[in-house]
């Protein structure tokens, strides 16, 4: 995706984000993150990928960092979603894995970033209630791939509208 700029052709800011499926007892660890206009969402942990990071590196220590849980062995890819922020010419890119292996009790508080200030392991009513307010990249293959057989996609991509993250409009593409 190529934008225009100040009159000239420019590529997108990318922006890689780690995200990591947790489950005990079939139900999912999720965190609750206050947003910088004060709104709340609750997605699985996870978090951005740091320069000289690999996505399994950044996942660990954001898993850590969010809900005091130390992961010590994460599965393959499960699915990866790709969304253009169009009006703000940023690609936003998640590799999605599940914890195989974890020690550790819940303990949130110790998120540096101060955004996770609840976590919690919730079953399938929850979790629906819970995701209302996630973003459809964030909900929707999540659920498809709580819910899939082994015909569902493991890539997904997004298209957003605007410059608000509070009034996006999204929209599922096809992937190529």
């Amino acid at each position: 995706m190529l934008s225009w700029q100040n009159g000239a052709m420019s590529r997108p800011k990318q922006w890689r984000v780690s995200g990591g499926i947790v489950r005990v007892d079939g139900e999912l660890l999720l965190v609750a993150n206050r947003r910088r206009d004060n709104s709340v969402d609750w997605s699985p942990p996870g978090g951005v990928v740091d320069p000289g990071e690999t996505s399994i590196d950044a996942l660990t220590r954001e898993v850590f960092e969010e809900t005091g849980l130390t992961v010590t062995d994460w599965s393959a890819e499960c699915y990866r979603v790709h969304v253009d922020f169009v009006d703000m010419a940023t690609r936003l890119t998640v590799a999605v894995f599940e914890a195989k292996a974890f020690t550790g009790a819940l303990n949130v508080g110790d998120d540096p970033d101060g955004i996770v200030f609840e976590a919690a392991f919730v079953d399938r009513r929850a979790l629906h209630a819970r995701l209302e307010s996630a973003s459809p990249w964030v909900r929707e293959p999540l659920i498809g791939w709580l819910d899939a057989s082994e015909e569902q996609p493991r890539h997904h991509r997004y298209e957003a509208i605007g410059s608000n993250p509070g009034s996006l409009i999204v929209r599922s593409l096809p992937v190529e």
